[in-house]
C-alpha cells in the first residue's frame, strides 16, 4: 500500500501500522519527559520547574458539522480536555487553529467558536494561541479545528495506558457507541422510536472526583475505534489481559439496533463522553459513587477484570462462550471527530 486511505485515519489497525513505521520514526528526538512518541498515549509529559505538564494534540474533522447533541466546536472542546484529562491532569489551555474554506459563515464560524469556549470556559480552561487559515473554494470540507491541550498532573504522577494491574476492575462511565452510531444514523436519515443523540461531554470534573478516591491505573477515552481499540490498548500496552463480560457492557437499545441492521459492532463506535479504566477492586466502589454523582457518568458500572494471561481482550459472553475482541481495521464511520 503506497497512498494514504481513509482507514489510516480512524484509529485501527492500519492506523497503528501508519504511526509505528512511517510517522514515529521520521522523528529521531521524541522525548522530553517520561512519556514521549513513542509510548503512543493520550499526550506527553514536560517537567518546567519541577511541575508535570500533560501535552496533547488533536484535529477535528467531524462531518457534518451539527449533529444531534453537538458540534465541531463542542467536540473539539470536549475531545483535548478529555485527553489531558485520562492522563490524569487538570486541563488549563488550550491553542486551536482553524482551518476554513472560502465562502463559510463568518456567523456559523462564530457560533462554533462560542460552542467550544461554552464548554472549556466554566472548566476555568483559557484559549491563549491559535491561528487561522482560509483555503480556497473546493480545497477542505467547510471547517477543519486542531487544537492543544495543555494540563498539569493532579496527583504525584501521569496515568498511563500502561498501568494496569492484575486484580484491577475494568470500569466503564457510561453506554459505549452513542457517538459514532448518531452520527451514521444521522447523515443517513435513519430513525428510531428513541432520540439518539451523541455522548460528546467534558469529563475533567468526574475524573478529578476519582482522582481524589484514588486507585485509578489506567484510563482511556474510547474515540476513533471504540471501546475495542482502548481496551486493547490498555491490554497490549500492560502486557495483561482484560476480561470483559458482555451482559455487563451499557449499550442503549437504539445503538444495538442500528448496529444489527447495518453488521456493526457496537464495541467499534466510537464515544465522545465515556472513558474506559482500570481500577484497584478495593477503590471500585467510590470510584462508582463518584462517577454517578455527575450527569454524564451517571452510568458508570463494571464490566470486566484484569487478568495475568497474554496481551489481549476477551468477551465472556451472553450464552458462555469466551471471544477475542480485536481492533478494527479501520472505523466503520468516518469522520465522526
Amino acid at each position: 500500500m503506497t497512498k494514504i486511505e481513509i482507514a489510516h485515519g480512524a484509529g485501527g489497525k492500519i492506523m497503528q501500522s501508519l504511526l509505528e513505521e512511517v510517522i514515529i520514526p521520521s522523528f529521531k528526538r521524541r522525548r522530553v519527559g517520561a512519556i514521549g512518541l513513542d509510548e503512543m498515549d493520550d499526550g506527553a509529559t514536560l517537567n518546567v520547574d519541577r511541575t508535570d505538564l500533560i501535552v496533547c494534540t488533536d484535529a477535528h474533522t467531524v462531518q457534518p458539522l451539527y449533529f444531534p447533541g453537538g458540534n465541531i466546536g463542542t467536540l473539539t472542546a470536549c475531545g483535548t480536555v478529555n485527553d489531558v484529562a485520562v492522563m490524569g491532569a487538570r486541563p488549563i489551555a488550550m491553542t486551536n487553529t482553524v482551518i476554513v474554506e472560502e465562502g463559510f459563515e463568518i456567523e456559523m464560524l462564530q457560533e462554533l467558536l462560542m460552542a467550544l469556549d461554552s464548554i472549556i470556559e466554566p472548566l476555568d480552561i483559557a484559549m491563549i494561541a491559535g491561528d487561522t487559515k482560509v483555503m480556497p473554494r473546493g480545497t477542505v470540507d467547510q471547517l477543519v479545528m486542531s487544537t492543544t491541550g495543555i494540563g498539569v498532573v493532579y496527583g504525584e504522577k501521569p496515568v498511563t495506558d500502561s498501568g494496569a494491574r492484575i486484580g484491577d476492575d475494568v470500569i466503564v462511565t457510561g453506554p459505549i457507541g452513542d457517538h459514532g452510531t448518531t452520527l451514521l444514523a444521522h447523515r443517513e436519515g435513519l430513525e428510531f422510536d428513541t432520540d439518539l443523540t451523541s455522548d460528546v461531554a467534558p469529563l475533567w470534573l468526574p475524573i478529578r472526583d476519582c482522582l481524589d478516591v484514588g486507585g485509578i491505573h489506567a484510563m482511556k477515552d474510547p474515540t476513533r475505534g471504540g471501546t475495542a481499540v482502548a481496551l486493547n490498548e490498555i491490554a497490549s500496552k500492560s502486557k495483561l489481559e482484560l476480561e470483559i463480560i458482555e451482559d455487563q457492557i451499557p449499550i442503549r437499545a437504539a445503538v444495538n439496533s442500528l448496529c444489527e441492521v447495518l453488521g456493526l459492532n457496537p464495541l467499534h463506535m466510537s464515544c465522545e463522553g465515556t472513558v474506559v479504566m482500570t481500577v484497584d477492586p478495593k477503590k471500585t466502589s467510590d470510584i462508582i459513587d463518584a462517577l454517578r454523582n455527575h450527569e454524564a457518568t451517571r452510568d458508570a458500572c463494571v464490566i470486566g477484570t484484569v487478568k495475568e494471561d497474554r496481551p489481549r481482550v476477551i468477551m465472556r459472553t451472553s450464552i458462555g462462550g469466551r471471544k477475542i475482541i480485536q481492533v478494527p481495521y479501520g472505523e466503520p464511520v468516518p469522520r465522526v471527530c
